[in-house]
């Protein structure tokens, strides 16, 4: 039993069961053993890889996305470029150096990261060295003034709310005890008023997923593109509309128990991309239409900057580059689990890749 569930167990035996928002909200963040606060997470040393650690082509297709953005809306100045969860700061740092070929951006951009891990923000200060960073702990302490944003696997390790629809209620998934291990259960069935739009298109026994914490980081996002200008883009695992049980752990790349080691494995689930899209608009934005990450790569250009960047490569420099690019492109990969969606204050607006 790690640390953790030793505390988990012992709170579950004094208050009763756990939504898994609370499961997961401390076995990711808990001060002492949270799986984000004790570690960094990413490359081959960790427990997964994300699209910047693959290829310095992802980073470099979103920089020059976000400053040709920047140019359509006028070219503000000051303004706000930012990354929430923004890792080991190697998109940051791919954005930063493609964005050099655009001098009056650097000049104009006051670089914000949003991270809650104490390890990756020493990470992050290292690989940004050369740049003047300003940390926040919350998109709330963003600046008003016209924001430019990037969050990359970042909404899928917020906590979710799991519920399994019963006639017109809904049972809530709870992280319990079964002869003092944790396990999973279901709560009673009761009304759910932010789940009455689902009832529509869902049956007795289907798994719905929301992540209320989600609502607020967005609205605080498009308040601030909608007053100032400005554009975000999301780009994580999940679908348009959640649909079935999604809630995962990994530990040293593969997949594990989420209940078997809390605060060593990292939980996700996937992202509800129309939830992101109906807060954006409530707050004023416009949502771009949902597309996967390989069509959004490929509308950028990436196909022209993998041929060029060959050019200077050979053997298994060569093998390993051709390979990261179908890594992030090709269906079988991360080209159509992955899905990228972009706000703006009008729909005339949107980035380029989103407005086809």
């Amino acid at each position: 039993m790690t640390p953790l569930a030793d505390l988990l167990t012992r709170r579950i035996r004094h208050a009763g069961p756990m939504s898994l928002a609370e499961f997961m909200s401390d076995c990711l963040l808990h001060p002492e053993h949270g799986y984000y606060t004790t570690r960094d997470p990413l490359g081959a040393g960790g427990d997964f890889t994300t699209a910047p650690e693959i290829s310095q082509m992802f980073g470099e297709m979103i920089g020059l996305c976000l400053a040709q953005n920047w140019l359509d809306q006028g070219a503000p100045s000051p303004f706000t470029l930012a990354e929430i969860g923004p890792g080991r700061g190697t998109l940051m740092a791919d954005i930063l150096r493609v964005t050099k070929a655009v001098p009056e951006l650097h000049a104009a951009m006051k670089v914000h990261l949003i991270e809650a891990s104490p390890t990756l923000q020493a990470t992050q200060a290292k690989t940004l060295a050369a740049y003047e960073i300003t940390w926040l702990e919350s998109v709330a302490d963003l600046p008003q003034a016209p924001l430019w944003l990037v969050a990359n696997e970042f909404f899928d390790a917020l906590p979710i709310r799991q519920f399994t629809r019963d006639g017109a209620g809904w049972r809530e998934a709870q992280v319990g005890l079964l002869n003092g291990a944790l396990t999973l259960g279901l709560s009673a069935a009761t009304p759910m008023p932010e789940l009455a739009h689902r009832l529509t298109d869902t049956k007795d026994g289907d798994i719905v997923e929301i992540c209320p914490a989600s609502t607020p980081i967005v609205t605080e996002i498009a308040t601030r593109i909608a007053q100032h200008g400005g554009a975000a883009l999301f780009v994580d695992y999940g679908d348009w509309r959640s649909l079935g049980d999604t809630f995962q752990a990994l530990e040293a790349h593969q997949m594990v128990d989420p209940l078997a080691r809390p605060g060593c494995a990292d939980l996700t689930a996937h992202v509800d991309f129309d939830a992101l899209a109906r807060a954006a608009q409530s707050a004023g934005a416009v949502a771009s239409q949902m597309i996967p990450q390989g069509m959004l790569l490929g509308r950028l250009g990436i196909s022209a900057r993998a041929e060029a960047l060959a050019t200077k490569l050979s053997g298994d420099a060569l093998k390993s580059h051709i390979a990261a690019f179908d890594r992030l492109t090709s269906p079988a990969e991360m080209g159509t689990l992955f899905k990228a969606l972009a706000l703006a204050p009008t729909a005339k607006l949107l980035p380029p890749g989103f407005d086809a």
